[in-house]
This record gives C-alpha cells, sequence and structure tokens, in this order.
C-alpha cells in the first residue's frame, strides 16, 4: 500500500463513493480506505431468501430534488414511486381514528412553536412540557426521525433540515444501499483496512493496518462517533474539526424484519405504530413493496435498550406489539429474519447524526476544509440533509471539488 496516490479517501460509504467517482472522472488516481469488509458504510442492503433488504437508509427522500434518485433513472433502475403509509394506522387498529387525529395536531402545534417562539436553550424538549399528554408520541416520532428524543435535539438543526425536505420519498426495490454499492465499480479500494493517523507534510501520509499508505490530498468520510472518539490522530491536530464532530453525535435507528407465515391476512404498504402513550414503541411497515415481511423501526434511547439485551429481546418486543395489534395467531406466524445492531458496529457506532442543543453550526465547521489538501465529508456535513445517504453524496461531491481545485492549484 505505498504506492502513492493523487486522493485517499478515508470511508467508502456513500459520501466516500461520490468523492471517488468524480475524482476518478478527472484522471485523478484515488484509494477508497473502508474500515469494514464490506462497502457501502451505513448503505446496506443484504439479501435474504432471494429478497433485498436494506437494513440501513432505504428511502430516497426527498426524491425530486435527490441526486441519487435521479442517477438512479439515468441507470435504468426501477424506482417505486407509491406514497408511504407512515401516517396511517391500518384499520385504526389500537389508535382510535380520533386519538391519531389529535396526535398528528400536536406534533403540528409543536412544529408550529418551535418556527414561532423557538426555546432560547435551543433545546427541542423545552418546547413542550415533559407532562405534555403528546410529548411520548412526538418523543417517539422524534427517535425514529432524529434518532433520539427531544432533549438531545436543537432546535434550529430539524428546523433546518424539516424546511428543506419534501414529502416525495421513493424507494429502490433491488436495494438502496445495493445501489449505492453498484456506484464503486472498478474504483480501486482497499477493505477491511483501519486508518489510525493522518499526517500532512510534503505528502500526506496515513498509516493503516495495512501499512501506509502517501498521497497528495485525502477526504475523511467516517461518522462522527470516530471522529470524536480520536480514532484517527491528526498531525498538524484538527481539535476544531473533531470538537465539531462530537457536537453532531450519532442517534440510532433500528431495524427487524419479519417473515409473515400468512402473507396474505395483511394488506401490502400498510402501516401500524404501536403506541401513542410511551415513545418506547415500534414502527411497523408491514409488507414493503408487497413482500412477506414487516420491517419494524425502533429508534433512540428504546433502540438502545434493546441491542443492549440483544436480537432475541428486540424480536420479542415487536412480536409482543404486533400481537397485540393483529392477534395472537398472526404473531405466532412472525418469524425474525434479522436485526440491525448499528449502535454496536465498532466503526460506525450509530445511525445518522443530529446536532446537540446550541450546536447547529457545527455542521458548517465540520464540512470547511482543512486545507487545500485535506477536508471531511460525509451526512454530517449536509447543511440541511444530513441523516441522509443524498446529503453524504452530496457532501462527497462538493469535498472532490474542493481537492481538486487544490491540486491543480499545486500544479500551477
Amino acid at each position: 500500500m505505498s504506492d502513492r496516490v493523487d486522493v485517499a479517501i478515508v470511508g467508502a460509504g456513500a459520501a466516500g463513493i461520490a468523492a471517488a467517482r468524480s475524482l476518478a472522472s478527472r484522471g485523478r488516481s484515488i484509494l477508497l480506505v473502508e474500515a469494514l469488509p464490506r462497502l457501502g458504510g451505513r448503505a446496506h442492503t443484504d439479501r435474504i431468501a432471494g429478497v433485498p433488504l436494506d437494513l440501513g437508509c432505504g428511502w430516497l427522500h426527498s426524491a425530486e430534488r435527490n441526486p441519487l434518485a435521479a442517477l438512479a433513472e439515468a441507470r435504468g433502475e426501477p424506482l417505486d414511486r407509491r406514497r408511504s403509509a407512515w401516517h396511517k394506522q391500518l384499520r385504526d387498529l389500537g389508535i382510535p381514528a380520533g386519538e391519531q387525529q389529535d396526535a398528528w395536531a400536536a406534533y403540528e402545534r409543536f412544529g408550529e412553536a418551535l418556527r414561532r417562539e423557538p426555546p432560547p436553550s435551543d433545546r427541542a424538549g423545552d418546547a413542550l412540557a415533559a407532562t405534555d399528554r403528546w410529548r411520548p408520541f412526538i418523543d417517539g416520532l422524534s427517535s425514529f426521525m432524529n434518532g433520539t428524543e427531544l432533549e438531545r435535539l436543537s432546535v434550529a438543526d430539524f428546523l433546518a433540515y424539516d424546511d428543506a425536505a419534501s414529502e416525495n420519498n421513493w424507494r429502490l426495490p433491488g436495494g438502496y444501499g445495493a445501489f449505492i454499492v453498484s456506484l464503486a465499480r472498478e474504483l480501486p479500494i482497499a477493505l477491511g483496512t483501519r486508518v489510525t493517523s493522518i499526517a500532512q507534510g510534503r505528502d500526506v501520509t496515513l498509516e493503516t493496518s495495512g501499512g501506509p499508505i502517501t498521497a497528495r490530498a485525502a477526504i475523511v468520510a467516517v461518522p462522527t462517533t470516530m471522529l470524536a472518539r480520536g480514532t484517527i490522530r491528526f498531525a498538524p491536530a484538527v481539535d476544531d474539526h473533531l470538537h465539531a464532530a462530537a457536537g453532531l453525535p450519532l442517534g440510532l435507528a433500528d431495524k427487524i424484519f419479519l417473515s409473515i407465515a400468512d402473507p396474505d391476512s395483511v394488506p401490502p404498504e400498510s402501516h401500524l405504530l404501536g403506541r401513542l402513550d410511551r415513545a418506547a414503541t415500534g414502527s411497523h411497515y408491514i409488507r414493503p413493496l408487497g413482500r412477506p415481511v414487516i420491517e419494524t423501526f425502533l429508534g433512540g434511547a428504546h433502540a438502545q435498550a434493546l441491542e443492549d439485551e440483544g436480537e432475541a429481546a428486540t424480536a420479542a418486543f415487536a412480536i409482543e406489539e404486533l400481537r397485540h395489534l393483529l392477534g395472537a395467531d398472526f404473531a405466532r406466524g412472525l418469524t425474525p429474519i434479522m436485526a440491525t445492531r448499528w449502535a454496536h458496529e465498532p466503526t460506525i457506532c450509530g445511525s445518522y447524526s443530529h446536532a446537540l442543543p446550541g450546536r447547529a453550526d457545527a455542521r458548517k465547521l465540520l464540512r470547511t476544509p482543512v486545507s487545500e489538501r485535506l477536508c471531511f465529508a460525509g451526512e454530517a456535513c449536509s447543511p440541511v440533509d444530513f441523516s441522509t445517504a443524498h446529503g453524504a453524496w452530496e457532501s462527497g461531491l462538493a469535498a472532490a471539488d474542493w481537492i481538486e481545485r487544490g491540486l491543480r492549484r499545486e500544479k500551477a
């Protein structure tokens, strides 16, 4: 690994792949360096019994302006443009229609309050009393959307995303993660290789578990958790950037997939929320894309607690909620297929970033280049599309543009 390349890119998720493709298309020699034994990072499709299941990102959010949706369409990938069933409770099971309407109306009022009179603390939890009837419901929604509850969520950060997002969320039936990985074909890649230090001198030298790498420049596209924990040493130090990463921790959004013994007993593309009266609940997407599975989403502190207990506890929780909603006979026909444990993945340690209260400006600092030869990328660097694969992708393209300009100036 001692051969010199123009650009070393640390992290082969969506951001790293985007940067590598962009630089390679301009004739630059590149090397993608990835700690995992696979590509994609938090974009990961696993094919089980012939069915592609997205263990990480699964929706092309804000699809009408999503560059990955446009790229998929240009490459002839099938796209599913149906509206999701997230806000609809199948047959009003477990939650009367009136309560659902009241809950969603409370969420709308909460959003209006954040915009009209944001709390001085920038803490979303301070805009809603802990004793409010709908606080558990809204905390639960936040855990699904942001990976964390309101107490750890910046109002400014939340609104930046919400104001930019649309309701157009599409899917790739072949798998979002599989699609992103397919975009890395023919790129030079070193898998299972951990970067331990990056030093800027005459060249940029990366010390790795597979030996040193010498490059003219480097892009670092690893999760904020890894940066904040100091898993990569930098010389000269980049303490401001690492402090910014610490203000953008990864929340947690896990999934468990359950096979259905009698798929025809429930309609495809339907949804059930477990409870309204507690945040520790599941969001159950039934037969996504018509497949004989249930995709249960778990978020925040509840997801973390279930991860810590183990996969059996996660499966038991999801099946018990579905038993309560759909009956014991239906629940007996559910079999766990796969459960994610993103917090326990040692090179990631979470799902996607949120800004802590008062730290929304950390995104701008993190994406500010360190020098002409070193910069960061990843979903946490996106100003409004953080927590998404396309936000990561666009940050990788921006990082590549910056490094390319620096290389041209160096040559001049």
